[in-house]
């Protein structure tokens, strides 16, 4: 008996939205990235990408538990020495909440070709509005 292998033609892909109000970060960010790397999906295969578009709204409404509000640092290296930038997260969420979501998101990826390509499909708007209407996303 063989084993059945889908290639990328067998794979539809769906677009979903999903509501950051009021939701906590890393809650949010598993589920996201669970439906980006397709482990929802019956037909899930390891070292395919078949994983669903996902639409992440209202970004700058997450919220954090505890004292991570205050105590929280994202760390970048610009490439030169003595270039460690750091901020906090009240800082980040207020100057750019979509890249708080899109770090939390990516961070639970794989860290290889095919999680980058996972990532692809993530799109994170600040309002409430998006431009993905044509693609008729479902509410996750």
């Amino acid at each position: 008996m063989s084993t059945f292998v889908p290639s990328g033609k067998e794979i539809v892909r769906k677009w979903y939205v999903m509501d950051a109000q009021g939701q906590t970060l890393g809650r949010l960010a598993t589920k996201a990235a669970s439906v980006l790397s397709g482990k929802m999906n019956p037909l899930f295969i390891p070292y395919l990408d078949m994983g669903d578009h996902v639409i992440v709204i209202n970004a700058e409404k997450v919220r954090l538990t505890g004292l991570k509000n205050q105590k929280k640092v994202y760390r970048r290296y610009t490439g030169y020495p003595g270039g460690l930038r750091e901020e906090s997260f009240t800082r980040l969420l207020n100057r750019k909440p979509e890249k708080v979501l899109e770090e939390a998101i990516k961070g639970m990826l794989p860290k290889t070709k095919l999680g980058r390509q996972m990532a692809t499909k993530l799109k994170v708007y600040r309002g409430s509005k998006h431009p993905h209407q044509a693609q008729q996303p479902v509410e996750l």
